[in-house]
Parts: C-alpha cells; structure tokens; sequence
C-alpha cells in the first residue's frame, strides 16, 4: 500500500491547530472568562493561555504524525483501496466501474509543498458534508497526481469499451 506525502503532516498539522483553536475560544468563553472576573489575576490567566496552547501544538502534532502513519491507498487490479483512521479504522474499496470523475486540487499549502489533493468520484455516492469524494486522497506528489489520473483514466475506458 502506498503511504501519502510527506507534506500530507501540514495539512494534518493545520487542521488540527483549527480544532484547537475552535475549542479553544469555547473554552475561553465558557470557563477562563468568568474565572477572570471573578478574581483570576492576569498572570494566572496568561499562565493558562499558555498552557493551552502548548497543548494544543503537541496534540496537533501527535495527531498529524499519527494520522499521516495510518492513511494507505492502493490502486489494484480491480480498483481503490482506502485504509485509514487513527482510533476507528476505515476501509473503502470502490471498483474501477463505479467511477465518474477524477478531480486533482492542489491549494496554496499543497503548491508550496509540492503535492496534491486527488478526489475520485463515483456514481452513487453521497457524503454527508459534501466535501470529500468518496476517493479522497488527501496527499501525493504531483506527479504522482497526474500519474494516478491518467492510469484511473485508462481503467475506465477498458472498462466501457468492454476490456
């Protein structure tokens, strides 16, 4: 199975800092705020500002690395393998015949540090969020990109063409 980019710990990275920094500001607004009306000095609540945040870079990086070490695909013969997750793993297979679209994204982030985002869509399909395709590979080089389009590609015209 192939493992994403390396640069896929960024992505990972970031999307954690926005969870943190979510919790963060509901944390604030529901605990650190009354306590410091209520007679916190502004050294103790500077103190647990800076805790947090500390916390939340570790925690972030814990995650981007293990999130990074647990994300494979594999193209085979008849088509993706998704294997994922940290605590709950999830496996998706989706057959060759059973895809529509093969999309490549590559953001601000991604173009910096040279990958790509590859989104395969199929028929049938429906995510709650509408987001992410069900084929969504969050993290290959670019070439590895164009690579992977092409060869999908190729399947699904064997496939229509009855090979």
């Amino acid at each position: 199975m192939n493992q994403l980019h390396s640069g896929a710990k960024w992505s990972f990275r970031i999307s954690g800092y926005v969870v943190f920094l979510f919790f963060g500001f509901l944390f604030g607004m529901w605990l650190l705020v009354p306590l410091s009306i209520l007679a916190l000095s502004g050294k103790i609540l500077f103190t647990f500002i800076i805790l947090y945040v500390i916390v939340a870079i570790i925690l972030s990086e814990i995650y981007a690395r293990m999130a990074y070490a647990r994300w494979f695909y594999e193209f085979d013969k008849e088509g993706l393998k998704l294997e994922r997750g940290i605590i709950w793993k999830k496996y998706s297979n989706i057959p060759y015949g059973r895809i529509q679209n093969i999309d490549i994204n590559r953001g601000i982030i991604a173009r910096l540090l040279s990958f790509s985002t590859v989104s395969i869509q199929t028929a049938g399909y429906s995510h709650p969020s509408r987001r992410r395709a069900e084929g969504y590979i969050p993290a290959v080089g670019m070439k590895e990109a164009d690579k992977i389009r092409n060869f999908v590609m190729k399947k699904i015209r064997g496939n229509r063409q009855g090979l």
